[in-house]
């Protein structure tokens, strides 16, 4: 169980273990989201619904409301899929394709990783990034950090690393002078939610825009969190 971690600067060397963690660290909340969403009231109501037509309209057939219920239940899991599979498929063409261009090009942006010695090999078991952005509406120059990329590989939980990951960045804020730390993360990342808010951070808007259709993101049942800390 790896203990000693250092956090330190993207290089581009680490682009095919940082691709790796990324992909599976976002791919893995697929079964939790499709517990979530089966499990939600509407969706359950919807799949007795589709039973029962499936019953009558099969003449009484057993097989017929099975099949209608479970055609109901794949629909949701595609949607939690394509949610998750489309944010990744989004980042891998755009920013995660080029991390010194977007993240490390310019001195209000960075992007770290946390590395570990395990029988003498080096191994990558987190992420993260931060990008300056001018606030909306703020006072004239006022700027915010936004964090991105938060990655913790299964190897690694319950260690403090998410802890020490966000504190980086908010670190690295808090230097060059923003005003606040802000965030997206979704409504089944429970345990995100929860570390950012033993660090400070509060729950201020929420929404559906993903990189999948609109209908996807409603039957899924996954919202969006927008979470910020003032620093």
């Amino acid at each position: 169980f790896p203990m000693h971690l250092v956090v330190r600067r993207y290089r581009p060397s680490d682009k095919d273990a940082v691709l790796t963690l990324f992909c599976d660290g976002i791919l893995e909340h697929i079964n939790p989201s499709f517990y979530n969403a089966i499990s939600n009231p509407v969706n359950v109501g919807v799949a007795l619904f589709l039973s029962m037509a499936g019953y009558m309209l099969g003449g009484g057939s057993t097989l017929w409301a099975l099949l209608s219920a479970g055609a109901w239940v794949g629909l949701v899991y595609y949607c939690c899929s394509q949610l998750y599979a489309g944010f990744v498929r989004e980042r891998l063409r755009t920013d995660m394709q080029d991390i010194p261009g977007c993240y490390l090009s310019h001195p209000d942006n960075c992007f770290w990783v946390a590395e570990t010695e395990v029988n003498g090999w080096v191994e990558i078991l987190g992420m993260v990034a931060v990008v300056a952005k001018k606030v909306v509406g703020g006072r004239d120059g006022e700027m915010s950090g936004e964090l991105f990329r938060m990655i913790v590989s299964t190897k690694c939980r319950r260690t403090g690393l998410g802890s020490r990951m966000t504190q980086t960045v908010i670190d690295f804020c808090k230097e060059r002078g923003f005003s606040k730390v802000v965030l997206e993360t979704s409504s089944t990342q429970t345990s995100a939610v929860a570390l950012y808010k033993k660090l400070g951070f509060s729950h201020i808007l929420s929404h559906t825009k993903t990189y999948s259709p609109e209908w996807m993101t409603i039957i899924s049942r996954v919202t969006i969190l927008k979470m910020e800390k003032v620093i």
